[in-house]
Formats: structure tokens, sequence, C-alpha cells
């Protein structure tokens, strides 16, 4: 049912008629619902904030200061091999949540591993290998080394039992044969777990302990809690390292409306996220508010006769920016708001629209400068954008570069090199989509084309023939130019997404496929199409294309020759063969 522009702005004028109705009605209620909204605020910041304190004095206190002494135990020069191992094992029984301290030396896999007997048993009992599960690997200290994060607790929970683990890294200063020497301990957090659980406030609200990816963490099974309005605020602020505590008001996924406040451990990348229904906290409220309906209904009708004249002369504008929206969704975008002279909203609305409908003939023509994964990656971005990161596909990727360009750029003016550029592309890029490809980027005299879905890998070869086929068309209309295309096709995995700056970037894709099939073309010959191994294999069956094995070439990156094929229309083989 068509509900008319001009009823809805009389409608909206009348509430504006009965607004200061409202405003009466609203500080009948204010007081009330700010003391209300203030103990209740009070009392989730406060609960918030006491388990952050509590989870960073158990980690300075009970963990990270007693680690310290015990590194600076192993650190001194008195002591030999032997003496160091006594302390980390005097150590471990000092410390009960403590399942495992380890020595690493750098360079070396065997660290030296004290375990906790009780916790490895219940390792064992799960059919884990307790050295295994509690040994901190190299790589690790390495990362944790390289991103400054010594000192910092690394969380994970082991699915086999349960058991939330943190790893802590502290380097020593002593050396062992020159290398760096690493203390590495796991720390058991059950007892942060408990601390949650049995918090008063948990009987009537709700206590939640996410990690930077809106995950719970220390309870018996991770859930994923994104969808909660208060999650997703805080996990960019996990991200970012930011410690302001915040209140927030908002709404469950179930309709449930919530009050909610959290608070960021300094210790751990964690939000400490407290919550109560606003039906709880707002009883009272609720019942003065429905008064307040009832009073606001009969203020509507009675202003309702003076709002239809302001309705009346507000929607003409209005109408009109509707009729050119229509014209621009036909494809007209040379249609402008005209006659609107008002010196208010509506006359500014009429100067952004008609300025929204210019940059947008602007934006249809910056289309034909990005791919179609391009636009297909902005279309399936989020309201917040285009992020940069990638996800791994298995795709054909071909390479084409004309050969001869530099010498045609210096022989001839620029007009003509854009020109015949242009040409080639043109040509190419024609055969690219026939054969269902994407052209991902055009560098200098240089195109690179994707494929992905059923029969990459013959579409690509398919596609790399055509090519072929029409530049030496191409060499025959023009044999002035002399130009040559060499091809290259590799097949497999690929790093694709957005990358680059964070107001510039480029969604390309990125992987040793990207650079085999680099590597290839430029060893091609003019003329040339080379295949990897992977794409030969997975285009065999192709009935018009004839392949020919070459001799395996050394390429830039690979430390044996890499094996290749050259494909060529199979016609056109045997032709040249007879």
């Amino acid at each position: 049912m068509r509900f008319p522009l001009r009823l809805k702005f009389f409608i909206f004028a009348s509430l504006l008629a009965v607004a200061p109705l409202g405003m009466v009605a609203q500080n009948l209620t204010k007081l009330t619902r700010d003391e209300l909204k203030s103990a209740a605020n009070e009392d989730l910041t406060t609960v918030a904030a006491q388990l952050r304190e509590t989870f960073d004095n158990t980690f300075r206190g009970r963990w990270l200061s007693p680690l310290m002494v015990i590194r600076n135990g192993v650190n001194s020069n008195e002591l030999g091999v032997p003496q160091k191992v006594s302390l980390l094992t005097l150590g471990l029984q000092e410390l009960p949540e403590v399942v495992a301290l380890q020595l690493s030396v750098e360079g070396s896999d065997l660290p030296i591993l004290v375990t906790n007997e009780a916790f490895a048993s219940k390792l064992t009992e799960a059919g884990l290998n307790p050295v295994e599960t509690l040994t901190t690997t190299s790589q690790l200290i390495q990362s944790i080394g390289g991103t400054g994060q010594f000192g910092k607790p690394i969380v994970g929970q082991l699915p086999q039992t349960g058991d939330w683990i943190a790893t802590i890294a502290l380097p020593l200063t002593t050396k062992i044969a020159g290398r760096q020497v690493t203390l590495a301990a796991k720390i058991e957090l059950s007892s942060l777990g408990e601390m949650v659980r049995r918090h008063p406030f948990a009987q009537r609200g709700e206590i939640t302990v996410i990690d930077q990816a809106g995950r719970t963490v220390l309870g018996e099974t991770s859930v994923q809690l994104s969808d909660r309005a208060i999650v997703a605020a805080a996990k960019p602020l996990i991200v970012a390292g930011a410690r302001a505590d915040a209140l927030q008001p908002y709404v469950r996924p179930d309709g449930m409306a919530m009050l909610g406040a959290y608070a960021f451990p300094d210790w751990f990348q964690w939000a400490v996220v407290t919550e109560l229904s606003e039906a709880s906290a707002y009883a009272v409220v609720n019942q003065i508010t429905k008064q307040i309906l009832i009073v606001g209904a009969i203020g509507f009708f009675a202003a309702a006769c003076g709002a239809l004249i302001f309705a009346r002369q507000l929607t003409h504008p209005i109408l009109q920016i509707g009729t050119v929206a229509a014209q621009v969704g036909e494809g007209d975008f040379s249609a402008r708001v005209k006659n609107v002279r008002s010196r208010d909203e509506i006359g500014d609305l009429a100067k952004r629209f008609n300025a929204m409908i210019a940059q947008l003939a602007e934006r249809l023509e910056l289309m034909k400068f990005v791919s179609r994964g391009t636009m297909s990656a902005i279309q399936r971005a989020d309201q917040d954008g285009m992020h940069r990161g990638g996800e791994r596909r298995r795709v054909s990727v071909i390479f084409t570069d004309i050969r001869g360009y530099t010498e045609f750029s210096e022989r001839v003016p620029p007009e003509v090199v854009i020109e015949a550029l242009n040409q080639y592309f043109d040509v190419q890029t024609d055969i690219v989509e026939e054969h269902g490809g994407d052209v991902d980027k055009f560098v200098g005299d240089a195109l690179v084309a994707v494929f992905e879905g059923d029969n990459m890998e013959a579409r690509a070869v398919s596609c790399s023939v055509g090519i072929a086929e029409a530049m030496a068309g191409l060499l025959e209309k023009y044999p002035e130019y002399n130009l040559h295309v060499g091809i290259g096709v590799a097949s497999g995995e690929v790093v694709m997404g957005a990358m680059g700056a964070r107001e510039r970037m480029d969604f390309t894709v990125l992987g040793s496929t990207v650079n085999l099939s680099a590597r290839l073309c430029s060893k091609a010959d003019p003329g040339e199409v080379l295949l990897d191994q992977a794409t030969r294999d997975a285009a065999a069956g192709l009935a018009d294309v004839r392949f020919s094995a070459m001799e395996p070439i050394p390429l830039k990156g690979y430390a044996d020759p890499v094996p290749n094929y050259s494909a060529g229309r199979a016609e056109a083989s045997k032709s040249a063969s007879a």
C-alpha cells in the first residue's frame, strides 16, 4: 500500500507540534530515570573495574613477579646449568598454577623443560603428549620477541581438556654459546574463571570475558558473541590496546534491551563485559513512559490541523527531488533538481542531491579503472567498508608482456604509444572476458588476468593461446610496430584481498603462483605461451591445444630448474610440422 509523502510529512509536522508537550512529560520521568541509570551504570562499571584490577593484580603478583625472580636467578652467571634446572623445578613447586617452565636457546629445538606432574598426568589421560603440549615453540618465542610482547601473556584453550593456558616469555641477559636464552612459562588460568563465576553480580546480571575476536574466554567452551553490539564495540579497542572503560546501552539480536559496561585488563588482550537488562534496571520508568504515550496521543490529534498546512508546503520540493531520483535511477545523470530556492534544510538537500548526482557520474567512470574482482569485493564489504587482508584461493594467473615495447616507445610519438598500447590491451581484455577471466591490473606494457572456478586452468590456457594468435594478427596488421607478446600461465594457491595503505588500497592477488606466472612470462619467447606443470596437467584434455614439454628452466627464487610446457593451437602445430 502506497503511503504518500505529504501524509508522512503531515504526521511528522504534527509530531513536532506536540513536542513541547513531550518535553514537559519527559521532565517528569528524567529524574527517576537518571537515578536508576546512575545506580545501574555505577554497578556495571564497578564490577568490570573490580575484575579488571583483580586480573591485573593476580597476574602481576601471583605469576609475573615470581617468574621475574626465577628469571633473575637463572640469569646469574654464578649458577651452572644443573643449578638453573633445579631453580626451575623449585619455582614450579612454589607456583602450582604454573604448569611448565622452560629455557630455550636461540637456534636450538631442544629446550630445557620442567612440567607440573599433576597437570602432565591430566594431559596424558586426555590422550595428549605433555612435552609437546607444554613446550613453547621457538617460532612462538621469536614471534613474541618480534612484536615486543615479552612479559605479556598469550592465551589459548586446550580443546581436549578445556583448560585455558597463558604463555609468557622473558628474555635472559646471559647467553649460552653466544646465543639468546629465553625463559618461557605456561600458566593454567582456571582461578580467573572462578573469580568471574563466583562474583556476586553474576547472580543478577551477566559477566563475560571476551578476546579480540569477540569469543568468550575462561569458560568450558568458547562462544562467538560478535553479534552483540557491546562486544562489537569493545573488539577494536582490544586490538588497538585502548584502556578506556565505557558504558553502552544496546539491543541484543533476540530483541532484549540491555545496559552494559566494559573494562580492559592491562596484562591481557581481553575485555571484561558486564550486562544488565533494561527491563530490570528501568522497571519504574517503563510505567511512567506508558502514561506519557497516552498524553502524547491526545496532543497529537489536537495539533493535527495546524500541521496539515505545514506538511503541504514542505513536501513540494521533496517530491521534485523524488522525480529527479527516478530519472537518475534510469541512468540519466544529466538530471538536476531545479527551482528550489528555500534557504533551509530542503534547499541544502537539493544542492547536495545535485552534487551527489555529479559524483555518481564520476564514480561510474571510475568503475572502468578497477577489476570485476575489486567491484565484487566492494559490494560484499560490510557497512564499515573494505578492510585490508586476504584469503587463500586457488586460481590460474596469466601474465602477458609486450616485447619490443621499450624500443617502440622511443622511436614513435607518445600519442602513438598510448594508442597502440590501448589497442593491444583492448584485444587481450576481450579475449580474457570471453574465457571467463578477470583483468586484475595493467602494469606498464604487461597485463595480469585471474581465472577462478570450474575448468579455470583450461580456460586460462585457451585464453593465452587465443591472445597469442590475436597478437600475431595485430603484428601482421601493424608490422611497423614490431611488437610481440610473451605469456606465462601458472595455477595454484594465492592470497586474494585488499592490500596497501589504509587510505589507498589495491584489491589484487599475491603469492608464489603469481610470481611463477611472471617468471614464466619473462622467459617466454615472442609469441610463446609457457605453462607450469599444474596448469598443463589440469588442461591436458583440451582438444584444440597442443602441449610441448620444454627443458626445465632456472627461475629466480627457485632452487631447482622449473618444469614447463609450451602451448599452441593444435592445427597450427600440425601445419608447421607438415
